[in-house]
């Protein structure tokens, strides 16, 4: 059982790094154990992907940028928590796509939506709004870096690209999705590199980031480390 610490203030706590890493989990431990919002901006992505499928405007041999962009007026990505679950689950204008977006083909297509330069205005923008009250913690490729680069917590998530892709997998699987794994390490790995070298906003750590490799370890000691980390940024701001 881990023991509650009384906030001297809220903070901004921003979890970068490469995909399936485990960054979204322990975002929404550490904000239910905190009290704080949580905020998953990879899901936003998604939600955009999934509204360009939707339309038709990428698949695996095109994608209309001119289209998705002169329609991003169209596009309201909004959470709503789930007692049940216990998170907050993704609307895409007004309809819950929280199953839908977590889909092997929309990771297919995400990076290549989230590397076009006015969506990731666009999402940046909100993401801001919803942390300028601090007291948020929030998980992405650029949280660190350009959504909020005078955060006071900053983590950068890493493991290799197998261990990733078998976690991953066994997620998909769980769920009753048909996928095979060298599919999905393929998946991670070109995904990884599309990450890594956009022009706009590409994922790197921040210069300020403490990097944690999680590849060996458990959901409770990668929780415990990162809690670890809040506790000696709030001391120090004592």
């Amino acid at each position: 059982m881990h023991s509650k610490f009384t906030l001297v203030q809220n903070i901004t706590i921003a979890i970068d790094g490469f995909s399936s890493t485990g960054k979204s989990t322990v975002a929404k431990q550490l904000a239910k154990h905190l009290g704080y919002i949580y905020v998953d901006t990879g899901a936003m992505y998604r939600a955009v992907t999934l509204f360009t499928m939707q339309n038709g405007w990428i698949d695996a041999d095109h994608f209309d940028v001119m289209a998705l962009v002169s329609n991003l007026d169209k596009v309201s990505i909004s959470f709503t928590f789930n007692p049940d679950l216990g998170f907050a689950e993704v609307y895409l204008n007004g309809k819950n796509v929280e199953k839908q977006i977590r889909t092997l083909e929309v990771s297919s297509f995400v990076s290549k939506v989230a590397a076009i330069p006015e969506v990731r205005y666009q999402l940046v923008k909100q993401q801001q709004q919803m942390g300028k009250d601090k007291g948020v913690v929030m998980d992405g490729r650029d949280i660190g870096t350009v959504v909020f680069p005078y955060a006071e917590l900053k983590i950068f998530m890493t493991a290799s690209a197998e261990k990733r892709a078998t976690r991953r997998y066994n997620e998909l699987i769980e769920r009753g999705d048909n996928v095979q794994y060298e599919d999905v390490l393929r998946n991670v790995q070109e995904r990884d590199y599309i990450d890594s070298h956009r022009e706009d906003s590409p994922l790197v750590k921040a210069e300020d980031a403490i990097e944690i490799d999680n590849s060996d370890l458990s959901l409770e000691e990668q929780f415990d480390k990162v809690l670890g980390l809040v506790q000696m940024t709030l001391e120090d701001l004592e």
